[in-house]
């Protein structure tokens, strides 16, 4: 019998200390480099966006793969594309920190039409905001002053 799974994860982080440069005329040339990446690890992307200071990612990621450790890679090898190429001037790296953030199926719809709609949200509400928001929600325990590091 094969192994089967259904993991829906929601994966955000910011820039370094949410310095606002991920240029919205550049931004989906790295989203598209990270979906990339996931998709060489077998994992299924969705949709990944963000505004200039973070990004979302909703993704299948498949069981074999430790989450920790492909975040880990998106991060490294999307800082490289994004020197390279000039994308995000002013961009010296992601934060140190991620969140990780499960759903049930059921969840998708929302989820999708969240992320792909993150410049009209975040036109209402601070990232700030809403992050410490989901860890709440998510009953995660949290130290404020490492959140953006």
């Amino acid at each position: 019998m094969g192994s089967y799974t259904s993991l829906l994860y929601q994966i955000v982080w910011a820039t370094k200390h949410r310095h606002a440069c991920m240029k919205k005329e550049t931004r989906q040339q790295v989203f598209s480099y990270m979906s990339g990446i996931l998709k060489k690890k077998n994992c299924r992307p969705y949709i990944i966006n963000g505004i200039e200071d973070h990004l979302h990612i909703l993704t299948h990621i498949h069981q074999t793969v430790p989450i920790s450790k492909l975040v880990a890679e998106i991060k490294k090898s999307s800082h490289h594309f994004i020197d390279h190429n000039g994308l995000f001037p002013g961009f010296t790296n992601w934060q140190n920190g991620y969140g990780v953030f499960s759903y049930s199926k059921e969840a998708f719809p929302n989820l999708f039409n969240y992320i792909q709609n993150q410049e009209a949200h975040h036109a209402k509400i601070d990232f700030k905001v809403e992050y410490i928001g989901m860890l709440e929600e998510a009953g995660i325990d949290y130290e404020e002053q490492y959140l953006f590091d």
